[in-house]
C-alpha cells in the first residue's frame, strides 16, 4: 500500500461517526469489542467492521488474549495527517501574507 492509499484510508476511516465514536472512547483507554459495542446502536458484526476500517486506516491495533479482543489507539495515529494540515495551513498563511503584502504596496485610490 502507497503512502496516499493509506492517507486515504485513514480520512476514510474518520468519515463515519460510529467510527469517530469509538475513536473517542479508546482516546480514554483501551477497551474491548464489548465495551465498545454496548453504547453502540449497531449490531456487533457491523461493530466488528468499523474497527477493521479503523485497523486499516492505522488508527488502532488490537490484541487477542483468550476469547477477548482489546482495542487500542495507535500512538502515532493522527501524525501523518497533523502534518499534512499544518503544510495546508502554512502554505495558506503564506499566500494571505503575499496578499496583504501585495495590498500594502497598492498605491490608495478612489473607492468605488
Amino acid at each position: 500500500m502507497t503512502g496516499t492509499e493509506s492517507f486515504d484510508r485513514l480520512f476514510q476511516a474518520l468519515a463515519d461517526p460510529y467510527r469517530r465514536a469509538f475513536i473517542e472512547r479508546l482516546a480514554k483507554g483501551p477497551a474491548s469489542v464489548k465495551e465498545l459495542a454496548a453504547p453502540a446502536e449497531v449490531q456487533l458484526p457491523a461493530v466488528l467492521k468499523h474497527l477493521r476500517v479503523l485497523e486499516e486506516g492505522c488508527i488502532v491495533v488490537s490484541e487477542k488474549v483468550g476469547r477477548i479482543r482489546t482495542y487500542r489507539m495507535r500512538p502515532d495515529a493522527f501524525h501523518a495527517m497533523s502534518d499534512w494540515i499544518d503544510r495546508r495551513q502554512s502554505e495558506m498563511n503564506a499566500a494571505f501574507d503575499r496578499l496583504a503584502s501585495l495590498m500594502a504596496d497598492m498605491p490608495e485610490g478612489k473607492d468605488h
